[in-house]
Order: structure tokens, then C-alpha cells, then sequence
């Protein structure tokens, strides 16, 4: 809706590829700069074209509220459907959490965070009322993305796509970022403590989609539904063994 696109500052780069070039040039902003953050490109003949046009854009902020970085979706089909802004010295993708900014009072507060995998479905969520959601942008998390979230949260929840490519990444960030199974941290446990238990104070939890369903797609038809999924979300060690 309206306020929803608003606060999260959703906006649009326009057809054509000179249109903010032209208009930065126009308020005598330098140029340079604009490269560098990788809102402009310079073509190999040393001239200037934007680099996000004709796209529907997601400013990304940093946990203080900054905007960093930008998201953008083609709004005709073409590929890459998603791009991002380059690396810069201000955007690393690997250490962002989209929608982190606005979610992290309501983590501290309730003690749970919701992570979803894209910009619509953590806008969704917080559109419904669910604003302890962030996003991963797509990729799985990174030690970087986790090393936050154990800071702030004392319960996870991972919803990501139910299909096996959804699966696949769920259990790649397990192993490579939550470290969940890690060998080396599971054979140093006292014999008494069960293998899967999780010395850490966050308990980590994956939500079952229904099948074909994706976090917005599932929130706009039935949010009520979507709310008992991440409540009744199944304890990690289980999701494992049910996977694999």
C-alpha cells in the first residue's frame, strides 16, 4: 500500500540512461562521487550512463538508517531480474539485512526474528503487521548477516522458499553460516549435552511454506496462516532430519 511503499522509500529509476546523470550534473554534484557509489557508470569512451534504469528500486539502509546501497527489479520481464549496487566502501551485500533498520526495535523487543529470502517479502510482512522480518536478498546468509542477528534476537526463524532450491539454500546456511553442524564445535560438547544442542542463547527455528508458496505471496492471501507457520516453526535439528 501507499504508506508501506513510502516508508520503505520505494521509487523508480526512469527509462533511459542518462536521466539522474542529468540531473546530478544539473545540481552540481560531482560526478566522481556518484560513480563511486555506484549509482553511475563510465563507459569505456570515459562517458557517464546511470547504472539502474527502467526499474523498480529498493533503497538499502545500514543498521543506523543510511541509505547504502540500492535493490532493483526489471519492470519487463528481462533478465537479470534483480540487480544490486556494486560493492562499494559503504555497501557490502554479505553484511546487510534488508529492512533491518525498521526491525531490529521490535527483535530486541519480542526476541524473534523472521528471515525471508527477498525486498517483497519482508515488505510484506511489515505491511501485515509482522515487523521483526528482514531479508536476506536472495543469497544464502553469511557469517556477517548471523554474527547481527545473534546480537539482537534470542529466537530465529528461517522461511524461505519451500521449493528444493529453497531447501537447499536453508540447509547451506546452516552448515556454512549458522555453523549448526559443525564437527570440530559438535565433537568438543560435554557427552552429556545432545549433539544438536546449540550452546549459543539463540534457538533457531525453519518455518514449513506450503509448497509453491513464497513468504509475500502467502502474507497477502492469508496472513493469518502466515503468523501460525513462523509460530509453529520446527526446531532446526528436526527440519534437518526431515530434509536430508
Amino acid at each position: 500500500d501507499e504508506a508501506t511503499a513510502e516508508s520503505f522509500q520505494i521509487g523508480l529509476s526512469p527509462k533511459g540512461q542518462n536521466s539522474l546523470s542529468a540531473h546530478l550534473t544539473s545540481l552540481d554534484h560531482n560526478i566522481d562521487h556518484a560513480v563511486q557509489a555506484g549509482l553511475l557508470r563510465r563507459r569505456d569512451d570515459e562517458s557517464i550512463a546511470d547504472f539502474f534504469w527502467g526499474r523498480l528500486m529498493f533503497p538499502i539502509h545500514d543498521r543506523r538508517g543510511r541509505v547504502a546501497g540500492f535493490g532493483a527489479r526489471t519492470m519487463d520481464g528481462s533478465d537479470p531480474k534483480y540487480i544490486n549496487t556494486p560493492g562499494t566502501r559503504v555497501f557490502n551485500k554479505r553484511s546487510m539485512l534488508y529492512g533491518l533498520h525498521k526491525a531490529a526495535g521490535t527483535i530486541r523487543q519480542d526476541g524473534t526474528a523472521v528471515i525471508v529470502e527477498g525486498y517483497m517479502d519482508a515488505i510484506a510482512a511489515h505491511q501485515h503487521g509482522d515487523a521483526n522480518a528482514v531479508a536476506s536478498m536472495g543469497t544464502a546468509l553469511t557469517d556477517q548477516q548471523v554474527s547481527t542477528l545473534r546480537q539482537i534476537a534470542k529466537r530465529v526463524v528461517m522461511a524461505l522458499d519451500a521449493d528444493p532450491a529453497g531447501q537447499e539454500a536453508t540447509l547451506r546456511s546452516l552448515e556454512s553460516s549458522w555453523r549448526v553442524f559443525d564437527a570440530q564445535v559438535l565433537d568438543n560438547r560435554p557427552r552429556s549435552v545432545g549433539a544438536l544442542y546449540r550452546r549459543d542463547p539463540v534457538t533457531l527455528h525453519v518455518a514449513a511454506l506450503p509448497p509453491g508458496r513464497d513468504p509475500d505471496t502467502l502474507i497477502r492471501e492469508d496472513s493469518a496462516e502466515w503468523k501460525r507457520i513462523v509460530a509453529d516453526a520446527e526446531p532446526v535439528s528436526d527440519f534437518y532430519i526431515r530434509t536430508a
